[in-house]
């Protein structure tokens, strides 16, 4: 079999159905058992990866929807923490800005339990395709905050913090290992926002040089992997963010480019290119030899269908600088990184998969 990345993929989240929606709601009032909710759970990710398999892709995944947000989630099951406001604000076509929570450490970290495994293997016996697990990066538990990010009593030593985190997710890729997790995909926004100026100058703001902050990255997301197993396919998703349509950074990979796509230990890096605020594919041709990349040329961020000509054209650009046999597209995000979901329907949604699909198989003959 071959193995992933195909050449048609998907990021993760899809957007939740109202009767998803409906039930959650009716849960938290204390009008649906949880039995019930996690009943109406299955049947609705039965049908997302329906949809998936109808559509032609071979990567499916369980449109995240069990999970309050791409990051949220994980840190939600464990022990340690709570809500601090975040550095970073989300902006819109408008020019509006919006501020947002995001985790802060006022204990040791702990994980009570698998976080991903359950859901994985609840997947894993809903499709005979490939079922891919993600999950958010450990960097996003440091970025929004920087060194704030946890209570001094708890962790007078940052470096303490940081090795319990990397214990952590050790631990979590071995039991996905273990539940036959055979493809990984991990979701980087730190990295991604570290290509924009303005962030660049805001991370200085906040005590921290920009570069050497991303060799630490590096360090930590690497260390991180040396819990996979030979046979698992690690791709990277670099995300600029995703919030109901809004987003957190701008400008293309170029700040970035050579360290990261060069010694980040994945197979494969997902990356936006559905707007201007990408950039252009010259940084592509620092992408190591042995690494694929996926080409998000399809927005989900707006209803609008992309023209297949374009897209195609668009590849060709990016394989004037990296090999063809080496390149794979699909939308630069998922459709629904929080339980709100994109400004597009369900219908808008599964005419964009199609589209990755059919031009995956006018462009290299297979998806």
């Amino acid at each position: 079999m071959t193995p992933p990345p195909f050449r048609a993929e998907h990021i993760g989240s899809l957007l939740r159905p109202r009767t998803l929606k409906e039930a959650g709601k009716a849960l938290q009032r204390g009008q649906l058992a949880q039995a019930q909710f996690d009943g109406i759970l299955k049947q609705e990710i039965a049908r997302a990866v329906q949809l998936q398999e109808s559509v032609g892709l071979r990567s499916i995944t369980d449109g995240e929807f069990g999970r309050s947000s791409w990051f949220g989630f994980f840190f939600e099951r464990m022990a340690g923490f709570t809500l601090e406001p975040s550095r970073f604000r989300f902006h819109d076509e408008g020019g509006q800005h919006y501020q947002w929570p995001t985790c802060y450490a006022v204990a040791k970290m702990r994980r009570l339990a698998p976080i991903c495994v359950d859901e994985f293997a609840r997947l894993r016996r809903l499709t005979a395709q490939t079922p891919k697990a993600n999950m958010p990066s450990p960097t996003a538990f440091h970025f929004f905050r920087g060194d704030q990010c946890r209570d001094e009593t708890a962790y007078p030593d940052i470096e303490e913090w940081w090795q319990d985190l990397v214990a952590i997710y050790q631990a979590e890729i071995r039991d996905l290992a273990a539940a036959g997790c055979r493809y990984l995909q991990i979701d980087e926004v730190p990295a991604a926002m570290l290509c924009d100026h303005d962030i660049r100058q805001q991370v200085r703001d906040m005590g921290h040089d920009p570069d050497q902050l991303l060799q630490k990255y590096i360090a930590i997301v690497n260390q991180v992997l040396e819990a996979r197993p030979p046979q698992m396919t690690v791709g990277m998703h670099l995300c600029r963010g995703n919030f109901r349509s809004r987003w957190l950074a701008q400008g293309g990979y170029d700040p970035i480019a050579e360290a990261w796509f060069n010694q980040v230990n994945v197979d494969a890096f997902f990356l936006e290119y559905d707007s201007e605020r990408a950039g252009t594919f010259a940084p592509l041709h620092h992408v190591a030899a042995n690494k694929r990349v996926v080409l998000g040329l399809i927005t989900s961020k707006t209803p609008e269908l992309e023209n297949k000509e374009i897209l195609q054209r668009r590849i060709e650009e990016a394989a004037a600088i990296i090999p063809l046999q080496r390149l794979s597209l699909s939308p630069q995000c998922g459709f629904a990184s929080v339980a709100g979901g994109n400004a597009l329907t369900e219908a808008e949604q599964t005419r964009k998969l199609a589209l990755v699909v059919e031009t995956a198989h006018d462009i290299w003959g297979e998806a």
